[in-house]
């Protein structure tokens, strides 16, 4: 707590309200008296300029392009770290020890088969149905099957919940995968990493054995860790408002899937994965650019730019490398890629980019690396839900875990008719 104080004048009252500051980042303001002091409220649509909560877990420095999971680099933790080592991180505070590790890992692969019953869910959908809409349903329905973890007063079923979430989410994405293209659902096998469990349950078959390709399973263990947090975002906020009112873990984390889905959180991967089959080859990237600078032009460059990050995503870095690593492990030759990277230089060494702080950001390479690996583009949000489901779950325990939490309650600005009398309707 800082002793700064922030002083408010409005309508000839003057109050002092206590200003807060974090381990790293910006001072703020404490509102929550100046109700009760003024009759005033704050309004800010988005909640852009609030903080709803204390966390610990992730930092975003988005002017410098940082991002930390319990002050852990991302770029660090994609290089060396392991994503089982990411979820315990996160829902740990620390990095386990070699003994911890292997105990967490051995907990989830045991933890990945689901309810047989929960099978007869999918039969429900139509084969056509939206993957995500399918992920909403099921993850929903685990607290029916699952209801012996769903005290969330007991911090041993929330554990417990926690391993179950993050086991469970692999398996429910590749069944909802194969329900789409008509193929048996094939069980998990404990002996496998995480990464490698998911792709053989998601491309394996039962007629055949299924080889994991070590740089494929690698790509895929960095897109989770680089997917598995990304502090108080729209979905990750939902999380927490639907467990602020006392809510299951599984309902909680299927409210945040629902959120994920809207095309305004994610879906930059797929649009930037169509951009660039659209531009086609590099030497129609000019071509593109001048259109992006038109006003006039509908045209955008997908993949650059972030909500937050206003300098280069630390995430990009790491994905641009693991684009080659898959290519040359699939002998891919994807002029797709030749073509990123030829409209990343153009961009990053472009005034009008520059100025306007348009870098690339991880969504910019990750469609290309999913595209290559054979998912289809109505995974690629399943993917994103797969890989965040850790970092919900710790939220949501952190915020339970809070005794000065309350239910979320925002307010409004009211702009509707004042009161007035109800008119019958033989006179209106």
């Amino acid at each position: 707590m800082s002793d700064n104080q922030a002083t408010l004048t409005a309508d000839g009252q003057t109050v002092d309200m206590p200003v807060r500051s974090g381990t790293i980042g910006p001072d703020v303001v404490d509102i929550r008296k100046l109700y009760a002091q003024t009759g005033l409220f704050t309004y800010d649509p988005g909640f852009t300029s609030t903080a709803s909560c204390d966390s610990a877990i992730t930092y975003i420095d988005g002017d410098e392009g940082v991002l930390l999971h319990r002050g852990y680099p991302i770029g660090q933790l994609a290089e060396q770290s392991s994503f089982m080592e990411v979820c315990y991180l996160l829902l740990n505070g620390e990095l386990p020890s070699a003994a911890e590790l292997t105990k967490f890992s051995t907990t989830i692969s045991r933890h990945t088969m689901v309810h047989e019953q929960l099978s007869s869910f999918f039969s429900g959908f139509r084969r056509d149905a939206h993957p995500m809409a399918i992920m909403c349903g099921v993850v929903g329905a685990l607290s029916a099957f699952y209801h012996d973890s769903t005290d969330i007063a007991d911090a041993e079923q929330r554990r417990i919940s926690a391993h179950r979430l993050i086991a469970k989410m692999p398996t429910i994405a590749a069944m909802a995968f194969k329900y789409s293209v008509g193929q048996p659902f094939v069980y998990p096998r404990n002996d496998l990493s995480y990464a490698g469990n998911f792709l053989r349950m998601t491309f394996g078959v039962p007629a055949e054995e299924y080889e994991v390709v070590p740089a494929v399973e690698k790509a895929m263990d960095r897109i989770f860790i680089l997917h598995a947090d990304h502090e108080q975002n729209a979905s990750t906020s939902t999380v927490r408002l639907a467990g602020s009112s006392g809510a299951n873990p599984f309902a909680c984390v299927a409210a945040g899937i629902a959120c994920l889905w809207g095309p305004a959180h994610v879906g930059a991967n797929e649009a930037a994965l169509n951009m660039l089959k659209e531009i086609g080859t590099p030497d129609k990237i000019p071509e593109y650019i001048a259109r992006a600078k038109d006003k006039n032009d509908p045209f955008r460059l997908m993949g650059f730019g972030h909500r937050v990050y206003k300098n280069y995503d630390p995430r990009a870095t790491v994905m641009q490398k693991t684009v080659r690593e898959v290519f040359d492990a699939l002998n891919v030759n994807d002029p797709l890629f030749e073509t990123a990277l030829e409209l990343e230089h153009i961009a990053l060494n472009d005034p009008y980019f520059v100025d306007k702080k348009l870098f690339p950001n991880v969504d910019f390479y990750s469609g290309i690396i999913l595209s290559a690996i054979g998912f289809p583009t109505t995974m690629f949000t399943v993917l994103f839900a797969l890989a965040r489901t850790v970092g919900w779950v710790a939220q949501w325990n952190e915020m339970i875990s809070d005794p000065g939490q309350k239910i979320g309650r925002p307010r409004q600005l009211y702009t509707g008719p004042a009161e007035r009398d109800y008119i019958p309707v033989s006179n209106r």
